[in-house]
């Protein structure tokens, strides 16, 4: 599944510039763009995670039903959260994207998916597999709070997070 209609970050950012509330949030530029879809937006699901993709593999299991999956993987650069197979099992299920502040892996069929998805960086090694982590909870993603039904927009020109939905 992905978004129909387009967000400009850009205009959201104009619109949004005064707010001093805590509500709308900008990631900083530290993001790279790795699926096939580069401009996506929905509600917030949240793992916090470090080198241990399990609770990674059961949320994109799930039905997505067009909601963005934020993973704090601890901004560690060691193993990769997300490959070629997570990433199917996203798009399959119907999440609208990934945002991993961490890293990723399978750079090819990341691409090939009809997903968006957001890294750090490119790291080949997987992840052990202890069944750790929390899954739903408020995390901080390189300073910025994003907590589970927040809204994240992502285009070309970055990422934002929201208290509440907003428009085009």
């Amino acid at each position: 599944m992905t978004n129909s209609v387009s967000i400009s970050t850009c205009d959201l950012c104009d619109a949004h510039k005064g707010d001093d509330s805590g509500s709308f949030r900008v990631l900083p530029p530290v993001f790279q763009c790795y699926g096939a879809v580069t401009a996506f937006h929905g509600p917030v699901s949240t793992v916090k995670c470090f080198e241990d993709n399990t609770l990674v593999k059961a949320a994109v299991e799930r039905p997505g039903q067009g909601r963005v999956l934020v993973v704090d993987g601890g901004a560690s650069l060691r193993r990769a959260l997300v490959g070629g197979n997570l990433a199917a099992s996203a798009a399959r299920n119907g999440w609208a994207g990934i945002v991993v502040n961490g890293c990723v892996r399978d750079m090819a069929e990341l691409a090939a998916e009809p997903l968006g998805i957001r890294a750090l960086a490119l790291m080949p090694l997987p992840t052990e597999k202890r069944g750790e982590g929390l899954a739903e909870v408020a995390v901080q993603i390189q300073g910025v709070w994003v907590r589970p039904g927040d809204w994240l927009y992502a285009d070309a020109d970055g990422v934002v997070v929201s208290s509440l939905p907003l428009q085009a």
